[in-house]
């Protein structure tokens, strides 16, 4: 390609060749050194990155600690938070014999209906696509007419609840069951008269009261090895970014006891000698009451000895231990604002939307369940490609119908069909070709079904993919993740792999009329830009394929 009698390829060449030349020395040494090649960050423990983020601009790196930096065996954990609430239903006279703690019947991103009763899954727009009442699975007729073209929408709090978080499993899973109980009538009538709403505050009440109450908690700090999962990763990855000179902050809504026990029992054990997990942070900050620890000031208090007391304070002090506080208080503290700061949790509206919208801070989204996920697209690789190619194919078929279909009505009315050879077939003959064309797409249709039924049961069998909604579209928790998170992974540790200097930058974005590409490869000489100026005449450069 010449442009103006400049060489445009000779131009480029040298130094892309030499880029390359570098590029496989510097992958040569890793290998003998024994340093993972970038390439295996296309993984399951990838980072993914939907806005460009540089990490050498970040200064401080904030982390949120339950299911972010301590992560919990879910069956364990939420099996037991299931267990205290059925005991506080039991206790206010609810019946729930033959009940158990199923962690299948709920994913995250789910969204519970709490006027119908029902947990539904939406896709980017809102539209419900899949739909539960109580624990059985409505049928697509069904859903359609419940829902027709109504949208989920998240701000109608008192209608519309998010499944955030792995904590909201045990909630959603009894929520779902005493639905059923509902609808049998066997809930005793002198608890009242309950609509599905009411029942959701009930069985909210009787989960918080397991928290308040502090049972759940006290249970898993006197023996943490049943609930915490080890990482040992992570210390390294937490080091790494430190002595990079990042500022690292632990901004937790447990508990001073609790955030103690949790982090000691996580890091200590991997730590040198002279080393508290403490030391790690250049501040701690427990019972943050987020996300308002983002939206509004609230007092700040200092902890200063091992039971806890407390005395107020007006800044953090690198190394200090508090209580409360505001984001605007570690701002002022480390003298780092807005888009400089990373912070890190796996809440999509508490850790990731409240500190981005309210204070620029960039932000990552924690979501363990990407691994699995992951895992069970590349399994179902081949089973998906064999379903777009059926669905390729009815394309087709359809496509050959309608034009069929649209040449018998043209001749009904006396005009010419869309082409002269269609024009001259007679009506019997269109109509014997589409009733052949209409039992292939039976044909077709009858193996498209099931296969799309069954896609996504590799990771959920009720609910299919975390990411998608149906074959081609995106969840409605995919929709907050891409709009909110800069960067989301499964694990922290992840970072381990990509260094506390990597350059994240974001894929490009498909949209409908990129098909262009497509129909270049079609065309040869396809004239380019600069082949023609503004006013038709010509310039020195040379045709460039598409």
């Amino acid at each position: 390609m010449a442009l103006r009698g400049i060489d445009v390829h000779a131009a480029f060449e040298g130094p892309v060749e030499e880029a390359r030349t570098e590029a496989r020395k510097a992958e040569d040494l890793l290998k003998k050194l024994d340093i993972p090649s970038p390439s295996l960050r296309n993984s399951p423990r990838g980072i993914f990155c939907t806005r460009t983020l540089n990490l050498r601009s970040i200064s401080a790196i904030g982390y949120d600690m339950d299911y972010t930096l301590v992560h919990y065996n879910v069956k364990a954990w939420e099996g037991r938070a299931y267990d205290y609430c059925m005991e506080n239903l039991k206790n206010m006279g609810f019946p729930i014999d033959g009940l158990a703690f199923d962690p299948d019947l709920v994913i995250r991103g789910l969204v519970i209906d709490k006027e119908g009763g029902n947990l539904v899954k939406a896709d980017r727009f809102g539209y419900i696509k899949i739909a539960m009442h109580g624990t059985k699975m409505l049928s697509t007729r069904a859903v359609s007419e419940i829902y027709g073209r109504e949208l989920v929408d998240l701000r109608q709090k008192s209608r519309w609840e998010f499944l955030n978080t792995f904590f909201s499993v045990s909630e959603a899973v009894a929520y779902m069951q005493m639905v059923d109980k509902l609808d049998g009538g066997i809930i005793p009538s002198n608890l009242g008269s309950f609509d599905y709403n009411g029942l959701y505050k009930v069985v909210g009440k009787a989960l918080i009261a397991a928290h308040v109450e502090g049972r759940l908690k006290s249970e898993i700090m006197s023996n943490p090895e049943q609930f915490v999962e080890p990482d040992p990763e992570l210390l390294f990855t937490l080091l790494d970014q430190k002595e990079a000179g990042k500022k690292l902050v632990l901004i937790t809504n447990s508990d001073y006891h609790y955030t103690h026990k949790m982090m000691h029992h996580s890091f200590n054990r991997f730590l040198p000698n002279d080393m508290g997990w403490r030391d790690l942070f250049d501040i701690v900050i427990v019972s943050a009451n987020k996300p308002e620890f983002f939206q509004m000031s609230h007092p700040m208090y200092e902890v200063v000895t091992e039971e806890g007391l407390m005395r107020p304070c007006f800044k953090a002090q690198t190394g200090g231990l508090y209580s409360g506080g505001s984001a605007q208080m570690v701002e002022s503290s480390l003298n780092i604002h807005g888009d400089e700061i990373l912070y890190i949790g796996d809440h999509i509206y508490t850790d990731v939307s409240q500190p981005k919208v309210h204070l620029r801070w960039r932000a990552a989204l924690i979501c363990r369940e990407l691994e699995e996920e992951y895992t069970a697209l590349i399994r179902s690789r081949g089973r998906r490609q064999s379903l777009v190619e059926l669905i390729n194919q009815k394309e087709v078929v359809v496509d050959l119908f309608n034009q069929l279909r649209l040449a018998l009505q043209r001749q009904s009315k006396g005009r010419p069909a869309q082409i002269v050879a269609a024009t001259n077939v007679n009506k019997e003959n269109l109509t014997e070709r589409m009733q052949k064309l209409l039992l292939v797409m039976q044909i077709l249709d009858g193996k498209i079904a099931p296969m799309l039924e069954a896609d996504g049961e590799l990771f959920n069998k009720k609910w299919g993919y975390l990411s998608r909604a149906g074959l081609w579209d995106k969840s409605h928790l995919m929709r907050q993740i891409e709009k909110y998170a800069d960067i989301y992974t499964s694990r922290v540790s992840n970072f381990l792999y990509y260094t506390p200097f990597m350059y994240f930058g974001s894929q490009e974005q498909n949209l409908a009329h990129d098909s262009y590409t497509h129909y270049c490869s079609q065309i040869d000489n396809f004239p380019s830009y600069g082949q023609l100026d503004q006013h038709g005449g010509e310039i020195q450069e040379t045709n460039v394929s598409c």
